[in-house]
């Protein structure tokens, strides 16, 4: 059997987290991962991102590409892959159970989906942190049965189903992962069972409460795509 799954993964700058990454995904128990094909899509980086990633090309099957945002990088990537699945992550992201690959695979082919996220943690965040990715967690557990919703830092999708909805919209500002989401059909998206592991770095730029106002005002424009076309002042103030 050929290949089955793409991961692409966005990144400008990421010399310092996508060790964890790349590192993470080596130790997956997926018995495909020796022929899945990795691009990391990169945005213009200056600080050895690029000799990072290729570092790992002893371990996995890794390839750089130009990218830009994080929706022009990730479209960039998807437009290489061949395979029936292609898994979106972020740089900043680490796997840290070896079988979730494996499981969300497993899921995605058995129920036929289109999409498949998991839960996030915070790698070492303090209690504001934690309560701001379960809040995360508790909304994509509502939208299982409101209206899909997921982020970056895990998308696995099936990728016919993924151009049909056209892709991440590359004029999207603003939450362009959710704004994705949202177009996927309730019986064909589920969250498989574990977590990716990010960073605070989110909340130390924005800060906690700006972030849950920009969440709330996400929510609340959930049903108006134009809203996610008007820049939102997340850009400005971050690298990521």
């Amino acid at each position: 059997m050929g290949a089955e799954l793409t991961i692409v993964i966005p990144a400008k700058n990421e010399a310092g987290m996508l060790p964890g990454l790349l590192g993470s995904l080596a130790r997956q128990d997926y018995p495909g991962m020796a022929e899945t094909r990795i691009i990391v899509a990169d945005a213009g980086s200056t600080d050895g991102t690029v000799e990072v990633a290729l570092s790992f090309r002893d371990r996995l099957l890794v390839e750089v590409i130009e990218g830009g945002l994080p929706s022009v990088g990730r479209n960039a990537g998807a437009r290489l892959a061949t395979t029936p699945y292609v898994l979106f992550l972020d740089a900043d992201v680490e796997l840290p159970e070896p079988t979730l690959l494996r499981r969300a695979l497993w899921r995605m082919r058995r129920r036929k989906l289109h999409l498949v996220t998991t839960n996030i943690a915070c790698r070492e965040g303090n209690f504001a942190d934690d309560l701001l990715y379960a809040g995360n967690n508790f909304m994509q557990r509502i939208g299982s049965f409101l209206k899909p919703f997921a982020t970056g830092m895990f998308m696995l999708f099936d990728r016919e189903a993924f151009w049909v909805l056209g892709g991440f919209n590359e004029r999207a500002l603003f939450a362009e992962d959710y704004l994705l989401s949202k177009g996927v059909a309730l019986t064909r998206f589920r969250i498989v069972r574990g977590k990716v592991l990010t960073t605070n770095r989110r909340f130390q730029k924005l800060g906690h409460g700006r972030m849950v106002w920009m969440f709330f005002k996400t929510m609340m424009h959930s049903w108006n795509n134009k809203y996610f076309l008007r820049d939102q002042g997340y850009w400005e103030e971050s690298e990521i």
